[in-house]
């Protein structure tokens, strides 16, 4: 039996109700003391349960070897500190972040709010974190001591307190100090909780930014664009534009969404309001059509040149399936991962092992894209 969806989890979202933040920071703190102390018993215990080897799972993708598509999204760690326990819980990568340049204390609390009725989340967090210089000496301290087992991505967002017109200098600052510390980077241009950040998604601005990371980015590390599922297909084509022009190693799709079509939550208890009236972005079950979409009208532009990081919605083997057949070569979860519990990552690997066998491939490889390669499938 699944202990946590059917004991834990009734008891910290219904009867205790405990604040989603609290939640969080509970558990990123006793990843941290777990990341600490790698060879410990808890540790081996958690890799027995929860990890899922099997070749047909694995992946080189950009340089990059992944054991696993299954990847944890930027949020979860923001300042990096649990580093080394991502692959004890099965993740095949983990990103960390989203990391600003300067530290910034984030948006006013509550900012982060579960809907249980539509299995998502709405957060404001606004970049909560301790900047990069803080991230760079904790992975410095960390690598001495363990490399991780599995690509680690470094998220990166632009400072608050930094005017738009100067956003290019502030990526490059924190890509500077990080940028030996991370297998891959991600320019994060798409949370709905920095003012102004999203209009970074705008083929200037985002070119300048590009254009400063490559020039720095002498070791060719892979780095990503992450876009907001709110834009419409000509941004997005334009997006692939330059992905090509500055040789980016792929797109991640997708961040929140500041939709709130279809919600089924009418109150937050915490604060009152419905959703509609409080900002942020939501994630979880609701983004999950649109990040697919998303995911095809990449793969359908670029011919499947591009490697894409599907994220938005993943619950399930299925869900996990639909997205790499639409043509994500790697996903990445979360909100899910949070309401279904830490087994997640292993039942998943498990089901998409069961459909590769159903559907007579050899290697997850094979099934990226496989609707395009099965028909002829149009947007």
């Amino acid at each position: 039996m699944d202990i946590y969806k059917f004991a834990i989890r009734p008891l910290l979202f219904n009867v205790v109700k405990a604040d989603s933040e609290w939640l969080h920071q509970q558990t990123i703190r006793s990843f941290s003391w777990l990341s600490q102390t790698p060879t410990s018993w808890v540790n081996q215990r958690l890799q027995k349960s929860l990890c899922l080897y099997d070749s047909r799972l694995e992946q080189n993708l950009f340089g990059l070897n992944f054991p696993n598509p299954v990847g944890l999204a930027a949020g979860f760690d923001k300042d990096g500190v649990a580093a080394n326990i991502w692959s004890n819980l099965g993740f095949g990568f983990a990103e960390l972040g989203t990391v600003t340049f300067h530290p910034q204390p984030g948006n006013p609390p509550p900012r982060l709010f579960r809907l249980p009725l539509d299995k998502a989340a709405l957060n404001r967090m606004g970049f909560n974190n301790r900047g990069a210089a803080a991230m760079a000496a904790r992975l410095t301290q960390e690598k001495q001591k363990l490399t991780p087992s599995i690509p680690i991505g470094i998220n990166l967002g632009k400072s608050k307190v930094t005017p738009l017109e100067a956003a290019a200098q502030d990526y490059l600052d924190s890509f500077r100090l990080l940028k030996d510390l991370g297998d891959y980077f991600v320019v994060n241009v798409s949370s709905p909780n920095t003012p102004g950040l999203r209009s970074l998604q705008d083929a200037s601005m985002l070119s300048a930014i590009l254009n400063l990371l490559q020039q720095e980015n002498t070791a060719q590390k892979p780095v990503f664009v992450k876009i907001a599922p709110d834009l419409d297909w000509v941004a997005i084509a334009d997006i692939i534009s330059l992905a090509k022009t500055y040789q980016l190693a792929g797109i991640i799709a997708t961040n929140t969404t500041i939709s709130r079509d279809g919600l089924k939550t009418q109150v937050i208890d915490q604060t009152g309001k419905s959703p509609q009236d409080e900002a942020g972005g939501i994630s979880g079950e609701p983004l999950r059509d649109r990040s697919t979409e998303v995911i095809r009208f990449i793969w359908q532009q670029t011919q499947g040149q591009i490697p894409i990081i599907g994220v938005g919605g993943i619950f399930s083997a299925e869900d996990a399936w639909e997205k790499i057949t639409a043509g994500a070569s790697l996903i990445q979860v979360y909100t899910g991962w949070i309401y279904e519990g830490p087994l997640m990552v292993r039942q998943i690997l498990a089901g998409l092992l069961v459909l590769l066998e159903q559907n007579g491939l050899n290697s997850i490889n094979e099934a990226v894209g496989l609707e395009f390669k099965n028909s002829n499938y149009e947007l």
